[in-house]
């Protein structure tokens, strides 16, 4: 089997699901008792938000990289990196890493193609949802992106923020997300819902709202990486 290694902590909460649902996947796809052996090094969230909001996207390839190498050290085959926004850089990363990479929104795009899905709202931090990375790889297979208006954008930003990477989730911003989800519905006739925020699956943690299916990019990410544990 091949070991898994995970760039974590970005955030904290998102990391702990993914040690989770691996565990849950791998046992689901192998019912022998066995578990799986993965590795993660959890890094400093706090610097690469300042280096993302700094737009110092060269010294955030540097940073990713060197993890990544601590990573294949301990004797990682491939990698992944266990939140949406850092894919901003994901394409320079990869092509410099020690390892093979998994890419968070390569998985969510063939989930959503195998699902036929055409249009989907994209929620996530401000950088996911103002940047290019997702929909470059979605329009080559075919599908929209759409994104919330500016002031639920925001809303959607300083939640995620402050509260669902801290640990924080609250009935009340579960009800205004929704409610940003029905705006959305309303506005363009959407087919979906890509959480394309590792955090977002643990307040929004039903499949679907009114008809609209929500893509957990995590749980997308975590089956990939078990697929290949497995190869």
């Amino acid at each position: 089997m091949k070991t898994l290694g995970i760039i974590g902590g970005l955030g904290p909460e998102a990391t702990i699901e993914y040690y989770r649902t691996i565990i849950a996947v791998y046992r689901e796809r192998k019912p022998d008792d066995s578990y799986p052996q993965f590795l993660i090094n959890s890094v400093d969230l706090s610097k690469v938000v300042a280096l993302i909001r700094a737009n110092d996207l060269a010294s955030l390839i540097k940073y990713l990289l060197e993890e990544i190498q601590k990573l294949a050290n301990a004797g990682a085959d491939f990698g992944l990196i266990a939140a949406n926004t850092p894919h901003i850089v994901f394409d320079d990363v990869e092509k410099q890493s020690l390892i093979p990479l998994l890419s968070i929104i390569r998985a969510a795009g063939a989930a959503a193609k195998e699902r036929g899905l055409k249009k989907l709202g994209l929620f996530g931090t401000r950088f996911t949802m103002q940047g290019k990375f997702y929909p470059e790889v979605f329009s080559k297979a075919g599908i929209e992106l759409i994104v919330p208006d500016p002031d639920d954008q925001d809303y959607i930003h300083d939640k995620y923020m402050n509260e669902l990477v801290p640990g924080i989730f609250l009935p009340e911003t579960r009800e205004k997300l929704l409610a940003v989800v029905d705006r959305l519905k309303a506005k363009i006739d959407i087919d979906g819902i890509i959480l394309a925020g590792t955090e977002l699956p643990l307040i929004l943690r039903d499949p679907a709202h009114n008809g609209i299916p929500f893509l957990d990019t995590m749980k997308i990410h975590a089956e990939a990486a078990v697929a290949e544990m497995l190869s």
